[in-house]
């Protein structure tokens, strides 16, 4: 079956989630953050992910931005920051206005002439993916924002993914679903999307059961893979 649906992961994938802490350290008087803001947000990613993880598991859902503060109370602890309510503060304002990457709005905007429907599909809230959307201006080149909050459990569970046939009236093989987090496009691909990892950073394959269909270093490629 042809692609007919683009699906894309928000965080890491269409959004830069280091761009809080890096924009942060850019601003005056926070000379001494500077020093701290690749490991800061290193360890805040690291967290957010393994606390949904965890508490998939568990079967304790909590909403993302929860979790998302969890992250970064553990990731300031981790370096010596935790005494500084100021500073997590702007950290926590930073992602709400996190910055798309470049080639973001060009690559949608392609899809869409093309005809495909677009969306995202995160574990991110509601109100934080309404925020994170209308900051990079790219609401008017998706057809909609699912997000895990509807099913209460996070990605990967396969009723997550269930989402997108269910909002879209299509197939598992009309998807060509897009995440910068390997395991997720890998659980993508066990359910029977068409998926595409976008490995910016060159990572190692994770080792899951399935593999995503193409490794992509930027999203550039995206319309050329959903045949427009």
């Amino acid at each position: 079956m042809p692609i007919t649906t683009c699906i894309f992961d928000a965080y890491g994938t269409l959004f830069d989630v280091a761009a809080a802490a890096r924009n942060a350290a850019k601003e005056p008087g926070r000379e001494a953050f500077a020093a701290h803001w690749p490991a800061i947000a290193s360890h805040w990613r690291l967290k957010q992910l393994q606390y949904t993880w965890l508490r998939a598991v568990m079967g304790q859902h909590a909403d993302f931005w929860d979790v998302t503060q969890n992250g970064l109370d553990w990731a300031l602890e981790a370096e010596g920051l935790g005494d500084d309510p100021e500073l997590r503060e702007r950290l926590l304002q930073l992602y709400w206005e996190l910055d798309a990457f470049p080639e973001v709005p060009a690559m949608l905007a392609a899809l869409k002439s093309g005809g495909m429907n677009t969306a995202i599909l995160s574990n991110g809230s509601p109100a934080m993916l309404d925020g994170a959307v209308q900051s990079a201006l790219i609401g008017d080149v998706l057809d909609d924002v699912l997000s895990v909050e509807s099913v209460g459990i996070f990605k990967p569970a396969d009723i997550v993914y269930e989402l997108v046939t269910k909002r879209f009236g299509c197939t598992r093989d009309e998807v060509l679903f897009v995440s910068s987090n390997g395991w997720d496009a890998s659980a993508a691909a066990g359910y029977g999307f068409t998926t595409a990892w976008v490995n910016r950073a060159g990572e190692p394959m994770d080792r899951l059961p399935a593999k995503p269909n193409h490794v992509l270093n930027d999203l550039t490629g995206i319309p050329k893979l959903a045949g427009v």
